[in-house]
């Protein structure tokens, strides 16, 4: 077994790899591998490595990240993420996990990072790691589980329209490309930090705003909500797992109220709007992603879907 660098020209076995060990639950696609893994700007070359046997063939490998890029924007600087640790199913128990994650830690600690976070990074696959996988074998090495995070999801059937909820002085719509500047200064002043650089790289991508789905009061954006689907300039967090249905898959999130005007029902009523405009493109089955609010979304028939553990290790 050897390390080698992580390299984007072994992109399709990469890709095969990941879906002969985790393509029934989690379908990956070429175009999301090489956006998350390959084109995020906070890839951690260092940390990252694609382990090969004597024959050159790729039997696991590992993708670490750590905050790189040079944005007004609050992230974790100190942080090294762990994406996703894989190896071939013929060759577990071999000790090559633990030397892929041996040596993104080392990376790590010689970048300078105060923890590491398994999932989580910017443009992750996963909030934690799966349910009733390997949490024994993270445990044996160093880390520590800190909460639950799940997928939700509900299935929609009978007609297609439906109405925006009515609150008395506030309205519900969808973002304008002219109200950008506009929205980014709300996230940046009410949600700083993932939430706002998620927004700005929609941006960056080519997004026109009709990702968002915002609330309005005397004319000032007060509250949001990401809304995804296939025609989406970027393969978000919430549509990821796609592949599983048989029709265009939706998805709903991050979503927020300024605190200055929560109590007021606003924060269900901008899900619901959410979902309303997503149900009037024809779609019939909705994810909200990276949850802990379970019965928040159980109010509107959402059921757990898939769940995760986070995990954390100092170092």
């Amino acid at each position: 077994m050897q390390l080698i660098e992580w390299r984007l020209d072994r992109l399709d076995e990469l890709v095969s790899l990941w879906n002969q060990e985790l393509g029934r639950d989690f379908p990956m696609r070429k175009e999301l591998f090489e956006q998350n893994s390959f084109q995020d700007e906070n890839i951690c070359y260092d940390a990252s490595r694609i382990a090969v046997n004597e024959q050159g063939q790729i039997i696991g490998f590992v993708v670490g990240k750590r905050w790189q890029e040079e944005l007004e924007i609050p992230m974790k600087d100190k942080t090294g993420w762990i994406q996703v640790i894989l190896v071939h199913h013929e060759y577990r128990n071999k000790g090559i996990g633990s030397n892929l994650l041996r040596h993104a830690e080392d990376a790590f600690q010689l970048a300078g990072m105060q923890e590491i976070l398994l999932g989580k990074d910017p443009w992750h696959y996963f909030p934690g790691v799966p349910l009733d996988s390997y949490e024994d074998w993270f445990e044996k090495r160093g880390y520590h589980s800190f909460g639950k995070e799940f997928d939700m999801l509900c299935k929609y059937e009978g007609e297609v329209a439906k109405e925006l909820p009515a609150l008395p002085n506030v309205e519900f719509s969808i973002l304008k490309y002219e109200e950008k500047e506009a929205f980014l200064t709300f996230l940046h002043r009410c949600f700083p930090g993932r939430w706002e650089y998620e927004a700005h790289q929609y941006f960056q991508k080519g997004g026109n705003g009709r990702e968002f789905a915002v609330l309005k009061k005397e004319n000032k954006i007060i509250g949001f909500s990401r809304i995804n689907d296939n025609s989406s300039p970027l393969i978000a967090q919430n549509v990821y797992w796609a592949p599983l249905f048989s029709q265009e898959l939706g998805g709903v999130g991050p979503l927020g109220v300024d605190s200055a005007e929560r109590g007021n029902g606003y924060g269900i009523a901008i899900v619901q709007a959410a979902i309303a405009f997503l149900r009037n493109r024809d779609i019939k089955h909705i994810v909200i992603d990276w949850t802990g609010l379970v019965d928040f979304y159980r109010k509107l028939d959402y059921k757990v879907w898939k769940g995760y553990t986070s995990y954390r290790k100092v170092l």
